[in-house]
């Protein structure tokens, strides 16, 4: 009997993705409204999302005053100081909350989930699982990727209200501006439907995609040491590659 050959190294992340997909198709084939479900889920949005909360607060607030720093230096050369909340109102919105966003979440959620799982196949527990007809992708793999789709965009949410009050404390506490110019600009420039929607829509495919990531690595890494570390690796990375390119072509549709 002949052995399968391997596909050559170029079409090696075709043939992932395609693995990525089909593993996708699994988990929302095993989609069932029930009250489980529902338990599960709220159970690892808190585990993954409000967890992640701190870092995502901290981070959106130094964020927002290095924005309102940088732009202050570069609208002052043109006498467009007033400008500020709408630069850094549309910048936040539209790419940096969502991108921001999702690559912590992937840093701090993404790796857990996949460590997570991978330990449950390093110690049998997946095998276990499939030997007492309970589907390991229903039970486990599911309930993750629906929390990581649902905090993503709440954590962005929260992301851009703290960058906001970062950039209030630094252009009206620090610099002095004008607070009614800060906010009439920021009222009028940012438009809820361009700018806010998009975002949120952008965060709910990037916190999908790293979910969707991360379980399908943890659930297919080896059962060593080794597999489970290489398992959190490539979420990492993969992650963060996708959240980019998946950024730019949704940028291009909206735009």
């Amino acid at each position: 009997m002949a052995t399968p050959v391997d596909p050559p190294a170029v079409l090696a992340p075709i043939s992932q993705a395609g693995r990525i997909g089909l593993f996708l198709v699994r988990m929302l084939g095993s989609l069932r409204p029930q009250p489980s479900l529902l338990l599960s889920t709220l159970q690892q949005v808190y585990l993954v999302g409000a967890r992640s909360l701190v870092i995502i607060m901290i981070c959106g607030f130094f964020v927002g005053m290095v924005l309102a720093l940088q732009a202050i230096n570069a609208l002052e050369q043109f006498g467009a100081s007033d400008q500020v909340s709408l630069l850094v109102g549309k910048s936040l919105f539209r790419e940096l909350g969502p991108v921001l966003t999702a690559l912590l979440f992937a840093g701090r959620a993404g790796t857990s989930v996949a460590a997570e799982i991978g330990l449950m196949r390093a110690t049998s527990q997946i095998d276990a699982m499939e030997l007492m007809a309970i589907d390991p992708v229903q039970r486990i793999a599911l309930p993750r990727f629906l929390a990581g789709a649902v905090s993503v965009p709440l954590l962005t949410a929260m992301f851009n209200a703290l960058a906001i009050l970062g950039a209030v404390v630094f252009s009206i506490g620090v610099m002095g501006l004008d607070a009614g110019i800060f906010w009439s600009k920021l009222q009028n420039g940012v438009y809820f439907q361009e700018d806010f929607i998009g975002g949120i829509w952008k965060s709910l495919v990037f916190g999908g995609l790293v979910s969707l990531v991360a379980v399908y690595f943890g659930f297919h890494a080896k059962p060593t040491g080794a597999g489970v570390g290489t398992a959190t690796t490539n979420t990492v990375v993969l992650s963060s590659v996708l959240i980019l390119v998946f950024d730019f072509i949704m940028t291009s549709f909206f735009t």
